[in-house]
């Protein structure tokens, strides 16, 4: 890599760094404003808070990345022209790819960072999460429940138990739910314990009723049980077998094939389609966007008018390039023949760049709408203050 190259990759790195750390620190921010409750309202410690929000980062950074790059492709662009080195390597007879090189080469980086992301980081760290989330609502249900008290973790749901063994063992167990407006159910049982099971948290009761009402003037069911296990994510009656994963705690295999019991593939299969799509597209995205900031500043220019107007196009220009990926992405969930456009949108744009970047600068036959609005005020202005001139100038009786 020659000296030039090697400092535009420097320059645009160092860039990148900040800016990726400084959109990731406000991300973070709101992720832990939106758990704060978390520690105020559910008594849990500090690191809990630290650990749920650090461990939902990796989710957002695929999206984060793309948009740092694009942001430090632009400054490091902008700032190589207003310091006129774009200008002097163009007059020396160097190429405007000599200053892509180093930017292609560290969006090439981006892109394998983003794949390693959407295929190992992200489900890691959701699994992780989701056993956090897990731990910490086991951990408040046996805080909340107190014996001889009724307590309510959350609206529509109380909960009252008459004593609680040595053992963790809940004994005299009442719980009503009634969140639900179609159907309510209380249960009652002499024997109840909190078990974890593949990632999940369980409600193990022994020995009791179920009363369901569903509102209406009919008569509540009563059924008798010796064992009933109740998930503790939605407190509905749960089978046995493994905790069925979402498809972005999946990793790439378990996309491709899901295992034949999982229910969420069976309700939307078009999401582990758009899904498995999406984590090799994405990384797609700092190429266009790479290209995207060398059509729109990587020509030489002097004036600063031009370079803003340039900018600011191809700012806006990638942020729809990018919003347009992720409708499709929706839609993908419903029609698999929308799968090539995930392909195309980035790689199409990052085609229509690089033709831009191929053709070079336009001459200007005409001025911009911008610079003829601004001289025709000039003239005018000219022309009121040489008025006024030549009247404070004329003679009093000739006024």
């Amino acid at each position: 890599m020659k000296t030039f190259a090697r400092y535009v990759f420097r320059q645009a790195a160092g860039a990148l760094l900040l800016i990726l750390t400084s959109l990731g620190g406000v991300v973070w921010i709101g992720l832990a404003l939106r758990e704060l409750n978390v520690v105020t309202a559910e008594g849990q410690s500090g690191w809990t808070l630290l650990a749920m929000t650090t461990l939902a980062l990796p989710n957002l950074l695929a999206i984060i990345a793309p948009i740092a790059l694009l942001i430090a492709a632009i400054h490091t662009l902008n700032r190589l022209n207003t310091d006129s080195e774009l200008i002097v390597l163009t007059a020396s007879g160097a190429t405007v790819w000599t200053a892509a090189k180093p930017l292609i080469l560290l969006a090439g980086i981006v892109m394998v960072c983003v794949l390693s992301v959407n295929h190992v980081a992200m489900p890691w760290s959701l699994r992780q999460l989701r056993e956090t989330v897990m731990q910490l609502r086991t951990d408040l249900l046996t805080q909340v429940i107190q014996p001889g008290k009724f307590s309510s973790p959350e609206p529509g749901l109380t909960l009252h138990i008459r004593e609680r063994a040595p053992n963790g063992e809940l004994r005299g167990l009442i719980m009503d739910d009634r969140r639900s407006k179609k159907q309510s159910q209380s249960y009652l049982a002499e024997h109840g314990v909190i078990v974890k099971q593949d990632g999940t948290a369980y409600l193990a009761m022994r020995d009791g009723n179920v009363v369901r009402r569903d509102g209406t003037d009919k008569p509540a069911e009563i059924l008798a049980f010796e064992t009933y296990t109740v998930d503790l994510d939605n407190f509905e009656a749960k089978t046995q077998g493994a905790a069925d994963l979402k498809p972005r705690e999946r990793y790439f295999s378990e996309l491709l094939s899901p295992e034949p019991g999982s229910k969420n593939f069976k309700l939307s299969p078009g999401s582990f389609r758009a899904e498995l799509h999406e984590r090799f597209s994405n990384p797609l995205y700092p190429l266009a966007f790479v290209m995207i900031a060398l059509a729109s500043a990587g020509q030489a220019q002097s004036t600063r008018q031009n370079r803003m107007q340039s900018l600011a196009f191809g700012f806006v220009a990638a942020i729809l390039c990018r919003l347009t990926g992720l409708a499709v992405n929706n839609i993908v969930v419903i029609n698999p023949a929308a799968v090539p456009l995930l392909y195309a949108i980035p790689l199409g744009t990052a085609a229509a760049a690089a033709f831009v970047v191929m053709r070079g600068p336009r001459k200007r036959t005409t001025t911009g709408t911008f610079e003829a609005l601004s001289d025709a005020v000039q003239v005018q202005a000219a022309r009121f203050w040489a008025r006024r001139r030549r009247w404070r100038a004329a003679p009093a009786s000739r006024r």
